[in-house]
């Protein structure tokens, strides 16, 4: 992946993970450790949040179209290093906390969604999504 293009978005508004039945399968425990190692950025890069949690949904067993949109994430990563969320030091202490929900948005499984997100100032300091 050193040498990938970049991508301008994390993932394509059209694409629909599924569960693969007669896809190719590929190693589980890479696979897992791309997943931990980029659930680890959305601390400063929440833009890509949504796409990574959609494709941690495919853990056991995932096929090659759910490896193929993390590499996608990965390729948009590449491009967009420059972004993030920088936490400063500061005696304004605005906090916000926005909600919203979604009653069986999901066409995969036919479940609804909730997320909360809490602000400081415009730094995004939490984050929770249920299903």
């Amino acid at each position: 992946m050193e040498n990938a293009k970049p991508i301008g978005t994390p993932m394509s508004p059209t694409t629909m993970l599924k569960e693969d039945m007669n896809g190719k399968s590929v190693n589980e425990t890479i696979y897992r450790g791309m997943i931990g190692s980029i659930l680890y950025l959305t601390a400063s890069r929440p833009d890509i949040v949504f796409s990574i949690c959609k494709c941690a949904r495919f853990q056991s067993p995932p096929k090659e179209s759910h490896l193929t949109a993390l590499k996608r994430i990965i390729r948009y990563l590449i491009g967009t290093t420059e972004l993030g969320l920088w936490y400063a030091h500061s005696n304004n202490f605005d906090l916000k906390g926005f909600s919203d929900a979604n009653f069986v948005g999901d066409r995969t499984d036919k479940k609804s969604t909730s997320g909360t997100c809490q602000l400081s100032g415009n730094a995004l300091i939490s984050w929770h999504r249920k299903k």
